[in-house]
């Protein structure tokens, strides 16, 4: 069966003032099915027609053959895990495990946000800021354009998209100011607990 595009998890202006519609619309009905329309093309009438998104990710990661295929995939399932990493009203401190976790392994709440935006505002050009699992560490990392943790053996708990579609018609060139928001307002905790 083929790729096909997720809906969205809330409606299209769910997330304003701080993502606008308008964003969501080009962000998620442009770009990201355009990363669909692509990974569909690229394994029709072969055999990996019926391949998931994960099983395309991992059997083209550096392969160089494969490098459309693998940004194509990658770029689908980041955007679809990013849909989720937000939430109306969301944002602000975590609770539950992820918030002991953070505790734990950042030495705080703060120290975290700090590591977590320098990550996201210093990516250099398009790309992603995670919190991820590393064994049983809580680490931020950042990927460049369409790469993704799964791909280094790591599991995603937390992402935002730092390419500039995802901000510019909201934002500009003012990305740290996304990323703040994002943190702030957006982030859906209860989606980065059910990933532990």
């Amino acid at each position: 069966m083929a790729i096909e595009l997720p809906a969205l998890p809330y409606e299209m202006d769910a997330l304003e003032p701080y993502i606008s519609a308008q964003t969501l619309g080009f962000h998620h009905g442009k770009h990201h099915q355009a990363y669909v329309t692509n990974a569909n093309n690229l394994t029709k009438d072969t055999p990996l027609e019926n391949a998931s998104v994960e099983e395309l990710i991992i059997g083209s990661v550096n392969k160089a053959d494969k490098v459309a295929l693998f940004n194509n995939a990658a770029q689908v399932w980041n955007h679809t895990f990013y849909w989720n990493c937000m939430k109306p009203s969301g944002g602000g401190t975590p609770n539950g495990t992820i918030a002991k976790k953070i505790d734990e392994d950042f030495g705080g709440f703060d120290a975290f946000v700090q590591e977590f935006k320098t990550a996201a505002t210093t990516q250099f050009g398009s790309g992603w800021a995670w919190l991820v699992l590393d064994g049983a560490k809580l680490k931020v990392i950042k990927t460049a354009n369409a790469d993704t943790p799964m791909a280094h053996g790591l599991k995603a708990l937390l992402t935002v998209d730092v390419w500039e579609h995802a901000y510019y018609l909201d934002y500009q060139n003012r990305r740290p100011d996304y990323v703040d928001t994002f943190l702030k307002h957006l982030v859906n905790w209860d989606f980065v607990n059910s990933n532990l």
